[in-house]
């Protein structure tokens, strides 16, 4: 990225705050490139303020932030009741939306529950991330489903959360969802216009690269409420094989299968794009240089494959 780049973002939003104050028509069904969001997760420790994270999304087509409301995120949970909706405002300036926050979230006791889903529903935000359950017990997996179930449904009743979407993301490992099926079990108890998958293909290659991930998709492809886009790939190393990420077409994910399967699914929600991997940087200013281009190189990567399979 060039210093004018880097210029651009770090200045603020002034170029382009006030061409479009309004929150977009929603898109059409197929209209994938309208509904493309950047994860901030890699931005949240650098000291980025929404003005300049806005405005490189701008620069770059997205449609807004998949935004961090969690310990650590670009908004803390406990100031989310007045913090969320002035980001959403700053955002908008941009002429951008929010189309998805992530958070921490998994019962009516998790900390600020109440005020997170009030800002957000009053921001017009209209979907969410939830957080993670796992498996202290694999043999105990039945049971684990209904707990996790009961927590779901009473975090569903609270009427604070009415209007948003919650999203369980398929997180590789002894993540409950993890393995597909059992997010498919749990969802089939649960409210189909209240809750749904977050589906991640990366997450759901690392649990069944051959062919599984493939029925994974098949199963819970009428209950996809937002998309999680990363790559990755295995590598070996002293402690044993490990996953490591890396840039979208670099790695194990079979993007052209995935986004064919794509193209004869019903969505409309939104598509996170993820930078999991590191882009650098060992300040502020290398941070935005190096962000900005790994973003605009997966941008890239993605769009082509949305417009091959008549997604754009």
């Amino acid at each position: 990225m060039s210093i004018s780049r880097r210029s651009l973002m770090l200045t603020g939003v002034a170029a382009v705050a006030g061409t479009q104050t309004s929150r977009p028509a929603a898109s059409a069904p197929k209209g994938l490139s309208k509904r493309i969001c950047l994860f901030t997760d890699h931005l949240d420790d650098h000291g980025f303020t929404h003005a300049e994270v806005a405005k490189m999304l701008a620069q770059l087509g997205f449609a807004g932030p998949d935004l961090t409301v969690r310990s650590g995120g670009m908004v803390e949970p406990a100031r989310a009741a007045t913090e969320l909706p002035k980001a959403v405002e700053t955002y908008r300036a941009a002429g951008l939306t929010v189309p998805m926050i992530t958070t921490s979230l998994q019962s009516p006791r998790s900390p600020n529950v109440r005020e997170i889903l009030s800002a957000a529903v009053r921001s017009g935000v209209g979907h969410f991330k939830l957080g993670y359950f796992d498996y202290p017990d694999a043999a105990q997996w039945e049971a684990r489903l209904a707990q996790v179930s009961a927590e779901l449904k009473d975090l569903l009743a609270l009427p604070e959360g009415r209007g948003l979407v919650a999203g369980i993301h398929n997180h590789a490992g002894g993540s409950v969802g993890g393995a597909l099926w059992d997010e498919a079990e749990l969802l089939k108890g649960l409210p189909p216009d209240r809750i749904g998958s977050y589906f991640d293909p990366a997450q759901a290659t690392i649990e069944g690269s051959a062919h599984a991930w493939k029925l994974g998709f098949h199963r819970l492809k009428s209950r996809m409420v937002m998309l999680a886009l990363k790559d990755f790939v295995w590598e070996k190393t002293d402690s044993g094989w490990r996953t490591r990420w890396v840039p979208l077409g670099q790695g194990a994910v079979r993007w052209g299968e995935f986004f064919s399967l794509l193209a004869k699914t019903e969505f409309s929600g939104p598509v996170s794009l993820h930078i999991e991997y590191d882009p650098g940087g060992s300040n502020k200013a290398e941070r935005a240089d190096r962000s900005y281009a790994a973003a605009e190189r997966d941008m890239k990567f993605l769009q082509g494959h949305l417009r091959t399979a008549g997604l754009e």
